[in-house]
This record gives structure tokens, C-alpha cells and sequence, in this order.
């Protein structure tokens, strides 16, 4: 009984294969892989994009034409110092507006409906 018993401990002390298997190295190189895809498809894309807009908000003006996030277009009658400015939507109509919802920033060749 007791050599038993012995035989039992020791094959349970014993390490159990402390490598990782080739399946696995192979499964996280694709997992890299698909990743790097994902980033250079997805990701990059879309902050070069939020980077663009964040830099045509910050060099808004007077006369630039712009569509807020709420789908109203308008144009800016006037910048102010802070995060906000005037835009004009119709001509008795204007409103102030966070230049955070701004979405879009169109161009002087663009005419109004």
C-alpha cells in the first residue's frame, strides 16, 4: 500500500510539461497577426480621421460653412475665444454652438439648398 501511494505522489509531483505546444506559438502568431490587420484596417484609419477634423475645428473662422452633429447647417458669423461660436442658419437665425459638435467642415465651393 504504502509503495502505491508513493507511486501516486510522485506522478503527481511531477511537472507537467512546462513548454508551450506548437499549437500554441502557431495560434498566438495568428492572433498577432490578425491584430496588426485589424489596427492598420480599422483603427489607424479612423484617428488619422479624428485627428483631420480636430485640427479643421480648431482652425475655424468667420464664413466657413459647417454641419453640427444634429444635421444643422449653417455658417460662422463669429468665433469666440472659448470652445464656442456663432452660426448663422438662416437670416434672422443664429445660434451658438459647442465647436465640439461640429462634424463636418465643408468646403467654400459648396453651395446651399
Amino acid at each position: 500500500m504504502p509503495t502505491a501511494l508513493l507511486t501516486f505522489i510522485a506522478q503527481a509531483a511531477a511537472p507537467a510539461g512546462t513548454q508551450p505546444s506548437p499549437d500554441m506559438s502557431g495560434t498566438l502568431v495568428w492572433f498577432g497577426a490578425i491584430m496588426v490587420v485589424m489596427w492598420v484596417l480599422m483603427i489607424r484609419p479612423q484617428q488619422k480621421k479624428q485627428k483631420e477634423l480636430a485640427a479643421k475645428i480648431a482652425g475655424l473662422k468667420t464664413g466657413d460653412k459647417v454641419v453640427t452633429i444634429g444635421g444643422i447647417h449653417g455658417i460662422i458669423s463669429n468665433v469666440k475665444d472659448g470652445s464656442t461660436f456663432v452660426l448663422k442658419v438662416d437670416d434672422n437665425v443664429k445660434l451658438t454652438v459647442d465647436k465640439s459638435a461640429v462634424t463636418l467642415v465643408l468646403p467654400k465651393d459648396v453651395k446651399e439648398a
